[in-house]
């Protein structure tokens, strides 16, 4: 290939991650959807893989082993979409920042939106529906729902440990069809802290969840590979369920997304249920009903473009 096609790959590559990490960053929406509609899904899962299979031999020693896989490993498609996914997520965490501080309300709405049409796509993925499988989803809904109820709410100065393992719980996550490692952090209390240490430059709170995201990534993609290819619709089912209980955090009214807030010594939490005045319904609602159609329109391309559910194609990889 000439130095002008390669550099051309480069930026689509890059252009490629910009925009999965604009996804990435929102809760509800999971870069491997925009993946999936530009292309890339199995390429950027069996990338994912190999990366996971380096970290794993370093882990354990096998030194000569991963020289190897890092001598094969594609980094002109890697690189540029990591740098592309890195700079989205770092250009949006201001504008969420200021957002979830100031409007809470306003940002549960859209991300309310989010996640319940992702619930819709994920229950698609279950290749034979059936009664015992709804009434998991609804059982481990309504368990998780009331989980959710017994939290006060997020945590201010979370310790680098809470980052740590919330990092590997997401990264896991983000490796299952239609969840978003975004929307986990949300789920765990710690999206706000998050988006906060990537806006100031944390470099601890950062680097915390970085290697907790490498750590998951290294001991648990292929382990993930496995339960999907063996237990694939009742994980999907499980995983609805969570979906579904995890709308109490995104509970609009009157509560909003949990927050600490930077301009006063207080806690919004998430997990309250109630309703604010009518007048201020209609734009969290309005915000809700939009992220859920852009969201199903996206599902719909994205199953066109690609023939086949993301979970096939994980599963095949």
């Amino acid at each position: 290939m000439s130095a002008i096609g390669k550099a051309n790959d480069v930026v689509r590559h890059a252009a490629r991650g910009l925009l999965m990490g604009a996804a990435d960053v929102v809760p509800g929406v999971s870069g491997g959807t925009v993946a999936l509609l530009l292309g890339i899904y199995t390429r950027l899962i069996d990338t994912v893989r190999a990366a996971a299979g380096v970290l794993g031999a370093l882990l354990r020693g096998r030194w000569r082993d991963a020289w190897h896989r890092l001598r094969s490993f594609e980094w002109g498609f890697a690189l540029p979409l990591v740098v592309g996914i890195v700079v989205a997520v770092v250009a949006l965490a201001s504008v969420i920042d200021e957002l979830l501080t100031d409007e809470p309300e306003v940002m549960a709405g859209l991300f309310f939106g989010l996640v319940a049409a992702s619930v819709v796509v994920a229950w698609k993925m279950v290749e034979k529906p059936s009664a015992g499988l709804a009434l998991t989803a609804l059982a481990v809904g309504g368990l998780f729902f009331w989980l959710l109820g017994l939290q006060s709410g997020p945590v201010d100065d979370q310790t680098e440990i809470a980052l740590f393992g919330a990092g590997i719980v997401a990264v896991c996550a983000m490796l299952l069809p239609g969840i978003s490692g975004a929307f986990i952090l949300l789920m765990l209390g710690v999206y706000p802290a998050a988006i906060a240490a990537v806006d100031d430059r944390v470099w601890g709170d950062l680097a915390a969840l970085a290697a907790g995201a490498v750590l998951g990534l290294a001991l648990f993609s292929n382990l993930i590979g496995r339960v999907l290819h063996r237990w694939h619709d009742p994980t999907l089912a499980v995983m609805v369920g969570l979906l579904l209980g995890s709308l109490r955090v995104l509970w609009p009214w009157p509560a909003g997304v949990g927050v600490i807030s930077r301009h006063a010594e207080e806690t919004i939490d998430g997990t309250d249920l109630g309703w604010a005045p009518a007048a201020d319904l209609w734009l969290p609602a309005l915000l809700a009903v939009a992220a859920a159609s852009l969201v199903l329109v996206l599902s719909a391309m994205a199953a066109r473009q690609g023939g086949s559910s993301r979970s096939t194609q994980a599963r095949r990889n």
